[in-house]
């Protein structure tokens, strides 16, 4: 994948992608080479002939953030300095919406902040539909910006608002098996230590925060908004299942869909191809063979940091080895077990 981190001199500030930054804030070239001098990094994407299409620079802040009107009361936080995306229809918004929220859960910090020009209407868009909310606004010589805060720990209205945390009280809790070959296309920050990470691309269902997945296996019907998914990495066939099928992140149910509930082809396409691992092609005939009846579209929210085998789901988290893994029904008590094990962040989760 083209996502990297890279340290300031290493990146190429004469790149046309940063013309628009340099036309915005007057001081930029100045503060490029200041992080260039004190070894700072950033986040980059670029594309296969290595222009910039992507450009994220997180910073930890203390204290209170005084030059903004109102001003922020003390906290420990994740400042975006600076973030851009040359939007291509591949959902790297989204990607770079989940490094910041990646950065944030592993700093151990209660807000992100965010200043931006009103003039970038999309980019506020984004911020705001997970949960970012303007709280203050900041003035310079290059104008008055909004300031946006995302509130790390905080329930918000919306399950996409409330993002990344999961809330289990009030929901039904599944583990849902993913064959190897489709675990990691959809799945880039859950992958194994074994694959190939090349097989992550820029594509939309890698970036993205929101998945698609199409399955035949009754119970998948079951599913409503707000459930929660404990996605299971079936066995990869070169070991025991007990030591190689293994359960790897925590999702969220957005819909649930029959495939009979879309009036057309083009509507199906629509729907899961900017989400789903399936080219155009292989939904088509889907549609054609109604193969895949049950639909559902769901938010990447957790990887495990830790995996957990399925023989240890069995012997310390009270799963029935004859159970059929498929799909299967949770308890509260398990699902802990497991996350705990798997050593999810705790503040994550709301029970």
């Amino acid at each position: 994948m083209n996502l990297t981190r890279q340290v300031f001199g290493n990146i190429n500030l004469a790149d046309p992608f940063f013309d628009s930054l340099k036309a915005d804030y007057a001081e930029f070239s100045h503060w490029f080479a200041k992080k260039a001098a004190s070894d700072d990094a950033a986040y980059v994407f670029q594309d296969d002939d290595g222009a910039i299409d992507g450009f994220l620079y997180l910073k930890i802040e203390d204290g209170a953030v005084d030059d903004t009107v109102p001003p922020l009361p003390p906290a420990r936080r994740v400042k975006v300095g600076t973030l851009k995306i040359n939007a291509h229809g591949t959902k790297l918004g989204e990607r770079f919406v989940k490094k910041i929220f990646d950065h944030a859960i592993s700093e151990g910090v209660s807000e992100v902040y965010v200043t931006v020009f009103a003039a970038h209407a999309g980019l506020i868009a984004l911020l705001t539909r997970y949960g970012f909310i303007a709280v203050s606004t900041k003035t310079t010589a290059n104008g008055v910006e909004q300031v946006l805060v995302k509130r790390m720990r905080e329930l918000r209205p919306t399950t996409l608002q409330s993002y990344p945390l999961v809330q289990v009280a009030g929901h039904n809790i599944y583990l849902l098996s993913l064959m190897p070959q489709w675990h990691s296309r959809l799945l880039p920050d859950s992958i194994l230590r074994n694959e190939d990470a090349s097989i992550v691309q820029d594509i939309s269902h890698t970036n993205s925060i929101h998945k698609v997945y199409l399955a035949a296996m009754q119970g998948v019907q079951e599913l409503r908004p707000g459930d929660v998914l404990l996605i299971y990495r079936t066995t990869d066939n070169q070991g025991p299942a007990r030591y190689r099928s293994v359960a790897t992140s925590v999702c969220v149910v957005e819909e649930y869909r029959n495939i009979n509930s879309f009036a057309s082809q083009e509507e199906f396409v629509s729907y899961c191809r900017p989400y789903s691992v399936f080219d155009q092609a292989e939904l088509i005939n889907f549609w054609v063979s109604r193969r895949y009846p049950y639909v559902f579209r769901f938010t990447y929210n957790i990887a495990l940091p830790r995996r957990v085998t399925r023989g240890t789901m069995i012997d310390e988290c009270g799963l029935n080895e004859n159970a059929y893994f498929g799909i299967l029904r949770l308890t509260p008590q398990q699902f802990h077990n497991i996350a705990s094990r798997g050593q999810v962040n705790e503040s994550l989760i709301v029970y």
